[in-house]
């Protein structure tokens, strides 16, 4: 699936009303953790149907990161039905990310 590159404007429609689970990988272009983390997002989104990948940029999305409480990042979310189920802080290999967007 392609990745979504999410921002104020748009995060309703493609992340709150999605009809299936999503995941959400804030980073920044300066963090060497997200940059290691990215490749593996990129990779399960290629091989997941079930879920939604999105990324957003939190130098240019500020507000998203502030009302999901980003303070570390790289920080995967996944939000089923518009809601929070679960949180990650850091780079993981990309088994532990395949095992966090199990429902």
């Amino acid at each position: 699936m392609e990745i979504v590159n999410l921002t104020a404007e748009n995060f309703e429609e493609e992340a709150k009303n999605s009809n299936k689970p999503v995941l959400i990988d804030f980073w920044a272009a300066w963090c060497g953790p997200c940059q290691m983390l990215s490749p593996m997002v990129d990779e399960v989104a290629k091989e997941v149907e079930n879920v939604k990948v999105c990324k957003v940029n939190v130098d240019e999305q500020p507000e998203l990161a502030e009302e999901y409480a980003v303070m570390s990042i790289p920080m995967l979310v996944l939000m089923d039905k518009g809601e929070v189920v679960k949180k990650s802080v850091g780079a993981i290999p990309k088994s532990e990310i395949l095992e966090f967007i199990k429902m």
